[in-house]
């Protein structure tokens, strides 16, 4: 329900015309689809702007809007510049309602207030839950909502009317960061996702509520912000929620433009490009995957020219491309052997000799050259690094596929038991999707031994990993 002091937004109402609310909002739903945005508008939606409940709207409906209505800004619509509405009074945001049979909280001391930005509780957005939480006055992004600290999880959080963002605030947001990749590694994406998704509302907070002393400050919140939702978009990604993984990774995209950060923008294209291959879009993969590279052209990095080169390269095979698949291939390899660089950035730790071969391993196999894509797979499988625990089991899920797939069918099956094997440590449906695939073709050859002690265990279920 509005506040007492929203102000109806007459000129959006007078915008929808004769449709009603909810034909408003799938008109909103369809244009965001021509950009490739993400919004779940409906008609409650439209009435909280209409209210004047949502002053300003989050960057992905700014986009769609601006694209429905070409030539106008937020003010002709009859939003307020996004600048006039941060840090005005305290807002509220509160965990989700505790599961039957918990104990409830108790009420907050704050009640909710006039929200200014609809950045609260919409469908597409809900999944995202950010916390902020206060030390001595002062906004702090709390590693703690990971589950890493001792936060009480039926925390309320206020912000306050006023704040200043300074090094402590970025210094959490860049933590919270390298603690989800580093738990990532670890344990996949499955288990994370919910936890993981919780800094990422306080880091958009901060930028949207907060003023900062220093521009160098202010780049580098907008860089964590920006890196912190392509690292909720992986897990998203990686556990199989695309919807949600390319929303992440629109909002990425969105704040490094804003920013103009060049080295996000390549980031975000690059993680795009992958989702697109992976959700059978392999024409936007190779557009995603050229725009990367463009955006990183100026940045010194070879090795991240080669990624995007692959990341292009799994979209041309996707495509059934194999000349350009091969050139795109050989333009990584020139760029990954020039070496490492002072311009890498720190999100490609994972980017090593082991990761090449893994990811053109899955071009040939995209491509169906199945004997070939398990000689790199086997190449990526031995020359992995056995910190990265994840990528351990998605090593030998893929080699265990391409096994399958060219006739090997016993060592396919060895390859597999040392999948599930690490299934037990790593919670990731897209590695689990991939060895359940291998399973399906070696069915037919359950006569062979080793083959069905694998597709026996498989079967099993999570007690059988």
């Amino acid at each position: 329900m509005a506040s007492t002091g929203a102000v109806p937004n007459l000129a959006f109402r007078q915008l929808r015309g004769q449709r009603s609310a909810g034909e408003f909002a799938a008109a909103v739903r369809r244009a965001a689809r021509e950009i490739g945005e993400q919004v779940a508008c409906d008609a409650r939606y439209i009435g909280r702007v209409e209210s004047g409940e949502i002053r300003c709207p989050n960057y992905a409906y700014e986009r769609v809007f601006l694209h429905m209505f070409p030539g106008a800004s937020l003010t002709d619509l009859g939003f307020s510049a996004r600048e006039s509405v941060r840090g005005r009074g305290a807002r509220v945001v509160s965990e989700p309602p505790p599961p039957p049979g918990a104990a409830s909280p108790g009420p907050s001391p704050h009640p909710p207030s006039h929200r200014d930005t609809d950045t609260d509780d919409i469908p597409e957005e809900s999944d995202v839950l950010r916390r902020v939480f206060m030390t001595s006055g002062t906004a702090t992004v709390a590693a703690a909502s990971l589950g890493l600290g001792g936060a009480p999880a039926s925390a309320r959080v206020s912000l306050p009317t006023q704040r200043r963002v300074g090094e402590a605030e970025v210094l959490a947001v860049e933590k919270a960061v390298r603690d989800i990749r580093l738990l990532d590694d670890r344990h996949g994406g499955d288990g994370l996702y919910r936890r993981a998704a919780q800094p990422l509302r306080a880091a958009y907070e901060l930028l949207d509520a907060g003023s900062t002393a220093r521009r160098a400050t202010s780049d580098r919140l907008h860089a964590g912000a920006g890196e912190l939702a392509i690292s909720v978009g992986w897990l998203a990604h990686d556990s199989g929620r695309f919807d949600d993984a390319r929303s992440h990774y629109a909002e990425a995209l969105a704040t490094a433009r804003l920013a103009g950060d060049a080295g996000l923008e390549a980031h975000a294209f690059c993680n795009t490009s992958f989702l697109a291959r992976d959700a059978g879009r392999p024409r936007e993969a190779v557009r995603a995957a050229e725009a990367g590279q463009r955006a990183a052209r100026t940045l010194g990095s070879p090795r991240l020219l080669a990624l995007l080169a692959l990341r292009e390269a799994g979209g041309r095979a996707g495509l059934g491309d194999r000349t350009g698949c091969d050139r795109a291939i050989g333009r990584a390899r020139a760029a990954f052997d020039r070496g490492a660089a002072a311009g890498d950035p720190e999100w490609m730790s994972f980017f090593r000799e082991a990761e090449l071969e893994l990811l053109e391993a899955q071009c040939w196999s995209a491509l169906g050259d199945w004997s070939r894509a398990a000689r790199h797979g086997r190449r990526a499988v031995v020359l992995q690094d056995a910190h990265f625990t994840r990528n351990l089991a998605l090593y030998r899920a893929q080699l265990t596929g391409d096994l399958a797939r060219a006739g090997r069918a016993d060592e396919a099956a060895a390859t597999g038991h040392q999948v599930l094997d690490l299934l037990t440590r790593v919670q990731s449906s897209r590695i689990r999707g991939m060895l359940a695939g291998a399973a399906a073709v070696l069915k037919p050859r359950t006569g062979a031994a080793e083959v069905s002690s694998f597709l026996t265990r498989h079967g099993s279920g999570p007690s059988g990993a």
